[in-house]
């Protein structure tokens, strides 16, 4: 054993293994190791620890598309989180939690969400992510067949881009928000 992992305490060498899998794509693997993480950094009251091995359980259920336990994972992560005022990663957290709400058909957790995060990128002043969120919304609001919703979405991006000078973004998202209207 290298003397440099003889320092990290066994928590903090099955998160590692854990990221490694990830690498490797082998979900129940690095679900394990999280696993076996987690257990080890609330044993040592490591909070940093126990919010990121919650957070990376969370993305693998995620994907497993087991999303009660995505919730539970994301929860203890944000709550934690939140008691360290880690603006940046609840922020992290809010997105996944969207997308979760998303996939799972929780369409009014996730609009709310999807608004909140908007509002967030527009304070941060980020009209990349914005837009982009934006266009999730839509496209959310497309599901339940709320058009007029969808079209003010591409509306307020065509908005952003004309900020910006982005003519041909502006005209294509106006035009977007016109068809979906006309249909």
């Amino acid at each position: 054993m290298k003397e440099e992992e003889k320092q990290k305490s066994q928590a903090r060498q099955d998160y590692e293994k854990g990221q490694e899998y990830l690498k490797k794509t082998d979900m129940a693997q690095a679900a394990a190791a999280f696993h076996n993480a987690l257990l080890g950094f609330d044993q040592d009251a490591d909070e940093n620890g126990v919010a990121n091995a919650s957070d990376k359980l969370g993305d693998i259920c995620l994907e497993k598309k087991e999303f009660e336990k995505a919730i539970a994972y994301f929860d203890k992560a944000y709550a934690i989180c939140k008691h360290h005022e880690d603006r940046f990663s609840l922020f992290s957290l809010e997105r996944k939690m969207a997308r979760v709400y998303e996939e799972s058909g929780d369409y009014a957790k996730a609009i709310d969400a999807y608004v909140d995060i908007v509002d967030e990128f527009n304070a941060l002043r980020d009209p990349r992510g914005a837009v982009e969120t934006l266009e999730t919304l839509a496209e959310v609001y497309l599901k339940l067949t709320e058009k007029s919703k969808a079209a003010d979405c591409y509306r307020t991006i065509a908005s952003i881009h004309k900020h910006y000078k982005h003519n041909n973004f502006c005209a294509r998202y106006m035009e977007k928000a016109a068809a979906i209207e006309g249909e």
